[in-house]
């Protein structure tokens, strides 16, 4: 177990499996771990087309959905309408509701995008995004987003354009049309057929109860210390406490 210190997760899905490996092979239990197959899961916080070209190319045995994968089930097709969106809050909503990017008038033919108030905003190139999908980026100009009458409807931070550092509105916008196979698509494959539901489905009995004994049971639902250093060893205790507790629950040594 380690404590990376950022947000995002998936660039820590590579350093993890490696890590794995080579301590499978220190310890004399499997030269190659995953070529015997082993199966490898992990939620859609790790997916992208980074780590579904590692997994593809080193012919790993994994399953990990894209952040759509429910929406593709048909199983799922009322749950929203059944039982609500998820971590849905009663009441009115206190996120802020801003001018949403489809206010914007993106012309695909030119690659120019007007803002709301009119102005052209900048581009910031083409690439694809976590899905592989080719997106256009724009980014409003400083002085247009510093002194723009609707800023504080537009913006989440409008304090963001009001500094030589900062930067004004970021709007992306996906580029239909046909494109080329990508990594994200074979996975999908993976995780959309009935093998992997049902493997994917068995991870919620493997992995979740770590988390809900963790973080519920034993109480931390956030860190007391400061400092990835300090951070790394409050986690490692907890896990060492956690696998203590199952070796002294379900363990059994040889007589």
């Amino acid at each position: 177990a380690q404590a990376f210190g950022e947000g995002q997760e998936h660039h820590t899905l590579q350093p993890v499996l490696e890590t794995i490996q080579e301590r499978y092979k220190r310890l004399g239990i499997s030269k190659n771990l995953y070529e015997e197959g082993i199966i490898v899961t992990a939620d859609t916080g790790f997916a992208n087309e980074a780590n579904m070209q590692y997994l593809h190319k080193n012919n790993i045995n994994a399953y990990i959905p894209d952040n759509q994968f429910r929406s593709r089930d048909p199983k799922f097709k009322e749950q929203k309408e059944k039982y609500g969106k998820r971590h849905q809050t009663s009441g009115k909503s206190k996120a802020k509701q801003l001018i949403p990017a489809s206010e914007f008038q993106f012309d695909p033919i030119t690659m120019t995008c007007i803002c709301p108030a009119g102005q052209t905003i900048s581009s910031r190139g083409t690439r694809n995004n976590p899905q592989g999908q080719p997106t256009a980026y724009f980014e409003g100009r400083l002085l247009q987003c510093r002194h723009c009458p609707k800023k504080h409807q537009c913006m989440k931070t409008p304090s963001a354009a009001d500094h030589r550092k900062g930067a004004g509105r970021q709007v992306s916008f996906p580029l239909n049309g046909k494109r080329a196979a990508n990594y994200t698509d074979w996975m999908k494959h993976r995780v959309d057929n009935p093998l992997g539901k049902t493997i994917y489905a068995h991870r919620m009995s493997v992995v979740e109860p770590v988390f809900g004994n963790i973080g519920t049971n034993k109480r931390l639902n956030r860190f007391s210390l400061r400092g990835k250093t300090k951070v790394q060893g409050q986690w490692q205790l907890f896990c060492l406490v956690h696998n203590v507790e199952k070796l002294a629950r379900y363990g059994k040594l040889n007589q």
